[in-house]
């Protein structure tokens, strides 16, 4: 149950969440049971770096394959995108791409996919002077994973992400919505308001052109034809933005509101649910 709680009291002590949960982590009111988590033998992981040329630095991935699968194998592939404070290796929650990518539901191995996760900094996913990890996925990531035979037409892409990477997901798929076929954002970090993110994170948008740019409520409706999954905690603080999210969203969209805070707890009783729903729609 500490465990659980970590990430959310740490993002509020920052200053990055939009109000408090720290009541509901003493009290326990944010803890959940961990599910029961079942995998095939997990397939082969690569990990390095490469020099991204719109963040100015080498930044670090992996690449995870299903079971009985390997490098060069033609593949869907995910995008995981990470949250605020995490990085390339600890992107998921309780369990690493490989064993994501290994998952068993009610019984049954995924369809095979590949997962990809990469360094994106605590930028948001959006643009900044100095530092693009959205045009470091688009430009280089995907790009780079691609020439490895994954996501390559007909072969389709998702995109997932926890917080910060879910609010990132979304902001990419809407910004170019021909590169994806499916999002599942779980516990997307969403400010209603520039004034409203700039009060608890001045790092997250460059500006309020860039903010505008970047509002995944206004630009819902790019989404038009993607499937999307977004799942929020009833008690998480950023569940009012989620809430006027989903309202803007085309109508094939899924929402699972549900009890949980912006906790690694609610984090992770959403992943197997979101990479089935990616399964789903990209295979």
């Amino acid at each position: 149950m500490v465990v659980a709680g970590a990430t959310g009291l740490e993002l509020v002590s920052h200053g990055v969440l939009p109000g408090t949960q720290v009541l509901d982590e003493i009290d326990g009111a944010c803890s959940l049971p961990a599910p029961k988590l079942s995998f095939e033998s997990v397939g082969p992981s690569e990990s390095g770096s490469f020099f991204s040329a719109a963040r100015h630095r080498r930044v670090g991935y992996t690449i995870a394959y299903p079971p009985a699968h390997r490098p060069g194998d033609a593949l869907p592939l995910i995008v995981m995108l990470h949250g605020y404070g995490r990085n390339h290796s600890t992107a998921l929650v309780g369990m690493t791409p490989a064993q994501a990518m290994a998952l068993r539901g009610n019984g049954a191995a995924l369809t095979p996919m590949a997962m990809v996760t990469v360094d994106g900094g605590n930028g948001y996913w959006n643009p900044h002077r100095d530092d693009d990890p959205m045009a470091m996925i688009v430009d280089g990531l995907i790009p780079f994973c691609q020439r490895k035979g994954l996501g390559v037409a007909p072969e389709k892409i998702g995109l997932m992400g926890i917080s910060m990477g879910g609010y990132g997901a979304l902001a990419i798929a809407e910004r170019f919505p021909g590169l994806v076929s499916a999002v599942a954002a779980i516990s997307p970090a969403v400010w209603t308001s520039y004034a409203q993110a700039r009060a608890a994170n001045t790092g997250a948008f460059a500006s309020g052109t860039a903010f505008g740019s970047g509002d995944v409520i206004a630009h819902a409706s790019s989404l038009r034809g993607i499937a999307v999954r977004v799942a929020s905690g009833v008690d998480d603080p950023f569940h009012p933005g989620v809430e006027q999210l989903v309202s803007a969203l085309p109508s094939s969209r899924t929402e699972v509101f549900s009890a949980g805070c912006h906790t690694d707890s609610f984090f992770l009783e959403q992943e197997p649910l979101s990479i089935a729903f990616l399964a789903r729609h990209l295979t």
